[in-house]
This record gives C-alpha cells, sequence and structure tokens, in this order.
C-alpha cells in the first residue's frame, strides 16, 4: 500500500530523542531509567510488559516480574482509556531501579484528571485496577509533573531473602 511504509506502527514505542533521555530496556544499566513514549492504542501495553521484562532481567530484579507487569498493565491501561488528551499526545513510562532492592514504576501522561479507586459492583467487568496496585504495590500515588497532566507511580520491593528479616 503506498504510503503506509511511512506511517508508524501505533504500538511501537517512540524511542526517538537524544540517548541520555531515552533509553531501550534492552540497553538498561543499573544506574538509568528505561523512559519510553507509547501511543494510546491498547496493544501498547503488551509491548510496554516485554520492556519492562527486559529491564528488570539486567538489573537482577526478575522476581518482581509477576508483580510489576501487572501493575504497569492496570496503569498504563488506566492512561489510555481515560486520559483525555489533545491527538498525538502520547503516554510515557519510566522504569526506575532502586536498587538493590526495588523499582519504581511510573506513568505520565498529559491530563489533569487524577485516577480515583473505587469498589465496583461484584459483577463488573471493570474498575478494579487501581486495587490490583495497591494490592501489589508497596506504596503508589498520583503526583504533578514538569508540564500538563501527572503522573502515577507505583513502588515494588523485592521480598527479604530467605533468613533476612523484613524491613
Amino acid at each position: 500500500m503506498p504510503g503506509s511504509a511511512s506511517r508508524p506502527d501505533p504500538a511501537s514505542p517512540d524511542r526517538s530523542g537524544p540517548p541520555s533521555e531515552k533509553r531501550a530496556a534492552e540497553h538498561a544499566d543499573r544506574d538509568h531509567p528505561v523512559v519510553l513514549r507509547w501511543s494510546r492504542h491498547p496493544s501498547c501495553v503488551g509491548l510496554a510488559r516485554l520492556e519492562l521484562r527486559k529491564a528488570l532481567a539486567g538489573w537482577g530484579l526478575a522476581a518482581l516480574e509477576e508483580s510489576a507487569t501487572l501493575v504497569l498493565s492496570e496503569l498504563l491501561t488506566n492512561a489510555g482509556r481515560h486520559a483525555r488528551v489533545s491527538p498525538g499526545r502520547q503516554i510515557e513510562t519510566r522504569y526506575v531501579p532502586e536498587l538493590p532492592s526495588g523499582l519504581r514504576i511510573e506513568v505520565h501522561d498529559a491530563s489533569p484528571v487524577r485516577p480515583e479507586p473505587c469498589v465496583p459492583d461484584a459483577d463488573a467487568c471493570g474498575g478494579r485496577g487501581l486495587l490490583l496496585v495497591a494490592a501489589l504495590a508497596d506504596a503508589w500515588g498520583i503526583g504533578d509533573r514538569d508540564g500538563p497532566g501527572k503522573v502515577v507511580w507505583a513502588h515494588l520491593s523485592l521480598p527479604p531473602r530467605e533468613g533476612e528479616a523484613s524491613p
């Protein structure tokens, strides 16, 4: 199809920009976060999880994979569904290693509307995302960011090793 090769895939992360500002997860090192930008397309959630898995493995935090990918899925899905912003605005994810024991996941969007946990009806198909985040993360919250919008973040810690006391 003519012209289709020049259009970006809506599910691809935007990795343009200076390397100091963005790093692909496969090049993550122990001192830098992985910062990626995504369209609001639902398929970006799976791609973001893949990038997070790569980063966790590189940082030696693979034990957080199950919880971290679920938290990321919920936060990114909420931003894609509920953040009402002008067309072309992207959602930014940041995976920040807090070595040696944890990870901070951030999802930035340009909408000023802050999510609020709700208690859905028992037969409701949705509405449990932030409840899952609260259950899986050690802490989570919403903050301001530079520019328009907000950041929703979650912190996850590695479980104590056998024989170690919990903090």
